[in-house]
């Protein structure tokens, strides 16, 4: 779970001041989280199987975005030009075009959002990583923030950074299959100075710290990816090619296409089936795999709706509609010995999407799921 964490950024104290090269830019600086525990009976493999999807969506998502806008009860240095708000619609229809299985539509109100996005320099880039920013439920606070212009290279490549954060793609430079050497004394020289004043607990969780190897994109490294870096000279002691300074090349990467693809299978997803009372569905998924099934209610009622057997899952209920899918439940069972359960009032006639991804099993290919 997220905890509150210092965004806004601490300046070094008087007469402390660390000079900059000239044209230092400015990073995302992610909010720093407590890392999940579990109970002395979760085994280590079940545990790293839980914690290496625990963000990720579940196919079939529609995530809803709202800027802040003029009339809303917010500090007023949340509220972005139209240049900004236009460069977020292109990064959002940028990451859609590669026809993953979730979408992005936006909202009007920040009430209808699941991703709130303020535009406060003083407050940096940052977004909440994937389904972490479901903590974020009061519609006045931001799951999103930029800190600067987005109409530059630079500015697009952050507007496609923070999504792919929403996403649940962690920084790249901490994917410890990169086998980055860090100079400590300059990564926290650099970043405690201007024009990022960060203080240590930041560079840490947004620099130095390295990513379980269960929770990075793939097996090796990826200097290219829009969730790097750029990186001065003399930051990096290894690899030695990059002691001189790390430039991606902008943009979306290979990598970063393929994981997302992989994540969020589209056209490549399994056939979605179809969910009849009474009628267990085996599920045949594996870890991090996500299957989905179509309900049509018979009758108006109550209805409940869960998995079956010695597993881990997150379950998502969504009403189909006609501007996209709306999420109207959802249970996680990971870390317990419960399974995952939703019951609600469904209306005959309408349409319904039952999404479920399997973090760890048992015993593989095992999982049911049926409603009753």
């Amino acid at each position: 779970m997220p905890t509150a964490h210092p965004r806004a950024a601490r300046a070094p104290a008087a007469g402390k001041a660390k000079p900059q090269p000239a044209g230092a830019r400015r990073y995302c600086a992610q909010p720093i989280q407590t890392v999940r525990q579990f109970d002395s009976g979760v085994s280590a493999g079940r545990a790293a199987a839980i914690l290496a999807a625990s963000k990720k969506w579940v196919n079939g998502t529609q995530l809803t975005y709202y800027c802040y806008k003029r009339g809303d009860t917010v500090p007023a240095a949340w509220l972005g030009n139209s240049a900004d708000t236009e460069a977020v619609e292109e990064s959002f229809e940028t990451w859609a075009k590669l026809g993953i299985g979730i979408s992005f539509r936006r909202v009007e109100t920040a009430e209808d959002a699941a991703v709130r996005i303020g535009f406060d320099p003083q407050d940096g880039s940052w977004s909440y990583v994937g389904r972490d920013l479901l903590t974020v439920r009061d519609p006045l606070q931001r799951t999103m923030n930029f800190g600067w212009p987005l109409n530059t290279d630079y500015g697009r490549d952050t507007a496609l950074h923070e999504i792919g954060h929403t996403l649940g793609l962690e920084h790249e430079h901490q994917n410890p299959h990169a086998g980055i050497t860090w100079n400590r004394q300059a990564v926290l020289d650099y970043f405690s100075g201007p024009p990022n004043n960060w203080h240590e607990q930041q560079i840490e969780w947004n620099i130095l710290r390295k990513i379980p190897t269960t929770e990075v994109k793939g097996t090796t490294w990826d200097p290219d990816s829009v969730m790097e870096y750029q990186f001065e000279p003399g930051l990096i002691d290894a690899p030695a090619q990059y002691r001189n300074g790390l430039v991606p090349k902008g943009g979306l990467s290979y990598a970063d296409k393929a994981w997302v693809v992989e994540s969020y299978p589209g056209v490549r997803a399994p056939a979605t089936g179809t969910l009849k009372v009474g009628l267990s569905q085996l599920l045949k998924l594996k870890a991090g795999e996500t299957r989905n099934f179509e309900f049509t209610p018979p009758r108006t009622r109550t209805y409940s709706i869960g998995t079956f057997g010695t597993s881990d899952t997150v379950l998502v209920l969504f009403e189909v509609t006609s501007t996209g899918n709306v999420q109207i439940a959802g249970n996680d069972d990971s870390g317990t010995d419960l399974n995952a359960r939703v019951s609600m009032r469904l209306q005959k006639g309408r349409r319904y999407l039952v999404g479920v991804r399997l973090y760890y099993a048992d015993a593989a290919l095992e999982t049911s799921l049926m409603a009753w």
